[in-house]
């Protein structure tokens, strides 16, 4: 299915659209079909649109416009879901959009007031923006980027747990870039701090928009050089090296970890050493 991004809704809409509405930020399921999310006749979704104040146009996926809308509670029919686990069980393109969609509702709810003078926003008729009628600061949909870094040595990887994951599952290292950094200083940076380690050869990987709220991950493989495992106190939980036959549980591949870690792992079995896709 072929996604085409805008901000501008069409004059004549679709006989069926894609509607990714969301309550307190979490996405509403068919209680029908509680993993399954369809799009709907026009008829249901300018239902649901009558609920709402806060709603998006995303764009057209296969034909079917897309939308994006902010509901105070479920209608009857729908059914609250968080979103990570909601993307767990989509195809990669439609958890694409509901992460897009959630980062439009996130970035419109927080820019309601101009962060400068304080008054009110307005949106703007022919980008997706807010813009304030007063001093005319204007408010774009918000990235927050940060670097993935999956360190490793010849038959080893290591992973680190934070104290939020999952009960066992462990993953690579991970860190906001902050100002004035390019993602390289970020990567050694965030992977001496973390772990207490140096690196060497980072290598891109891939990215992924990550709307948790607003981020973009951008994954690289980086060689250790020197340095024995020291964890950051309170950042990191635990951090070890793994012999790449015996694992821990690792995150699930619709995210970019997962494919980061299992790739890598293929690619040191194989007798290679990481490298770009």
């Amino acid at each position: 299915m072929h996604f085409i991004p805008s901000h501008t809704s069409p004059a004549q809409p679709s006989a069926r659209a894609w509607c990714f509405a969301f309550v307190q930020r979490e996405l509403l399921m068919p209680e029908a079909s509680p993993q399954a999310l369809g799009a709907v006749d026009t008829a249901e979704l300018q239902r649901l649109v009558t609920l709402t104040s806060s709603c998006h146009y995303l764009g057209t996926l296969a034909g079917h416009d897309c939308w994006a809308a902010e509901l105070p509670e479920a209608p009857p029919g729908w059914l609250r879901t968080p979103l990570r686990a909601a993307m767990m069980v989509f195809d990669p393109t439609i958890a694409a959009l509901a992460g897009r969609a959630a980062q439009v509702l996130e970035w419109d709810r927080s820019h309601r007031y101009c962060g400068v003078c304080g008054n009110a926003t307005a949106h703007h008729a022919g980008e997706r923006s807010r813009v304030c009628p007063t001093c005319g600061h204007t408010a774009y949909p918000r990235l927050s980027p940060a670097m993935m870094a999956l360190v490793w040595r010849p038959g080893e990887l290591l992973l680190a747990r934070s104290p939020h994951y999952a009960p066992g599952m462990y993953s690579a290292l991970a860190g906001f870039v902050e100002a004035g950094e390019s993602i390289e200083d970020c990567l050694h940076r965030e992977v001496a701090e973390e772990v207490g380690v140096t690196v060497a050869a980072p290598i891109y990987y891939g990215s992924q928009s990550w709307p948790f709220p607003h981020s973009l991950m951008v994954a690289y493989t980086a060689r250790w050089t020197s340095g024995e495992i020291v964890p950051q106190p309170v950042e990191i939980e635990d951090a070890r090296w793994f012999p790449i036959d015996d694992l821990p549980k690792i995150p699930p591949r619709f995210s970019i970890a997962g494919h980061l870690i299992r790739d890598t792992l293929d690619m040191l079995k194989a007798g290679g050493e990481p490298g770009a896709r």
